[in-house]
């Protein structure tokens, strides 16, 4: 067999490409943006400190990340995903089909979710799970027959409750790919939805029907899409006083210049309040982990030993001032021991 010297160089070229596609040196982080600061802030000291370089850290959403990350094994694929929520058993079951058979669950914190509004409002605000259900889900149950839905009637907030401001109602907030999203749902919608009896009720009998009625968002306006990036829910906050807007507390903390929280069921969402528990609409926040890309990309060891470190995550760690929440020692003390000794998910 005869080689020209263009094949050979061709030849060269295309070994070339294929040693560096198969080859990657730096951490690679996809998924929620609300864990994307934290990662973030820990990717940046990671980086600084040691002799590994920066991790790539990208806010794809968790419900996008996990897909990303549950694609399969290889440089090609992420190695840690952010999750503003734990995965879903569906997710997990994707990850063994695809080959990912061995993923380490880290809790991080926690984090209340927020519904904001601008310091230029004329009003505070003080609403229930109860109104935001009422204001935002697609079908709500007959005033005239409380015993039937309808497609959502309100327009304003006090069609809901004469107390309510006389503004009309408008929420940005994240897609349905985000953690953010599927937590704001199943806190503060499905707990408003099952303060009407009849609805708790059918859990039992139709869970499929229960959650359509609780976590379905109507899609006539009210409800804005503002994508993963919740820093550009806080400038629409500036822009349209009367709106509210549904992000991580982070942001309500790292904003808290521009924008308020309102209390939700009488509780402001403060560090204290969501750190005890007091706080409604609070929720843990999560890394994943693929064991098999350990020795596979240098310095996941010592990234993950930086992250659960108690100078990161702990009571006076540098995570607090960016918002986390952080978790009792004991529970630091277990996960910190899961994300060392990389000890995976059995189950779900």
């Amino acid at each position: 067999m005869k080689f020209n010297a263009l094949s050979f160089a061709a030849l060269l070229a295309a070994m070339s490409f294929n040693l560096q596609a198969a080859t990657r040196n730096y951490i690679y982080v996809v998924g929620s943006s609300t864990v994307y600061p934290f990662t973030t802030t820990v990717a940046e000291r990671f980086g600084k400190s040691t002799d590994f370089p920066t991790p790539k850290v990208e806010s794809t959403g968790t419900g996008g990340g996990m897909k990303l990350f549950c694609a399969g094994i290889g440089v090609q694929h992420p190695d840690i995903s952010d999750a503003s929520r734990r995965i879903k058993r569906s997710e997990f079951e994707r990850c063994q089909k695809n080959g990912v058979k061995e993923i380490v669950e880290i809790k991080i914190g926690y984090d209340g979710i927020v519904l904001g509004y601008s310091r230029k409002a004329p009003h505070a605000w003080n609403l229930s799970r109860r109104h935001i259900f009422l204001a935002l889900a697609k079908e709500v149950p007959d005033p005239k027959n409380p015993g039937k839905l309808i497609s959502n009637p309100y327009h304003q907030w006090n069609d809901i409750d004469p107390s309510l401001p006389a503004v009309a109602i408008k929420a940005y907030g994240p897609p349905p790919t985000s953690g953010t999203r599927d937590a704001f749902v199943e806190l503060a919608m499905e707990g408003g939805c099952k303060t009407f009896d009849w609805i708790k009720e059918l859990k039992k009998e139709d869970k499929h029907r229960y959650k359509s009625i609780c976590h379905a968002i109507r899609e006539d306006g009210a409800y804005v899409e503002a994508g993963e990036n919740d820093n550009l829910i806080v400038q629409k906050l500036g822009a349209d006083p009367n709106a509210l807007g549904i992000f991580g507390f982070s942001f309500l903390d790292q904003n808290i210049d521009k924008i308020n929280g309102a209390k939700i069921d009488g509780v402001e969402p403060t560090f204290e309040n969501i750190a005890e528990g007091t706080y409604p609409v609070s929720r843990p926040l999560f890394i994943y982990v693929k064991k098999a890309h350990v020795g596979l990309i240098p310095g996941i060891p010592q990234f993950l030993d930086e992250y659960t470190s108690e100078k990161a995550w702990g009571d006076e760690g540098y995570l607090t001032d960016k918002g986390l929440i952080p978790m009792p020692k004991e529970e630091r003390e277990k996960y910190r021991k899961t994300a060392l000794e990389q000890i995976p998910l059995q189950s779900l």
